[in-house]
């Protein structure tokens, strides 16, 4: 199991246990497959977001200008920077 498949598979865990925490007489679902859904695109989400910020850290090691990141993010380098970089540490 790769790291993908096993992030994949510990959201989903997270995600039961969320469902297991809904109250379904509170609600009228017969079948929570929807909001399960719901849970597991919100963990890809953030999967997405952990790898896209590491493949910016990594372009920027590899010494890719702020200026290449933000063309292919379709955004400024402006923006690019204010969003990836690493903020000093005091």
């Amino acid at each position: 199991m790769n790291a993908r498949q096993a992030a994949a598979a510990e959201a989903e865990t997270a995600v039961e246990a969320l469902l297991g925490n809904l109250d379904l007489d509170s609600v009228e679902i017969d079948n929570p497959r929807e909001l399960r859904r719901i849970g597991l695109a919100l963990r890809e989400i953030d999967a997405a977001e952990t790898e896209l910020r590491t493949a910016v850290h990594a372009a920027r090691a590899a010494g890719y200008s702020w200026t290449d990141i933000g063309m292919t993010l379709g955004t400024t380098r402006q923006a690019a920077q204010a969003r990836f970089r690493i903020a000093p540490t005091a």
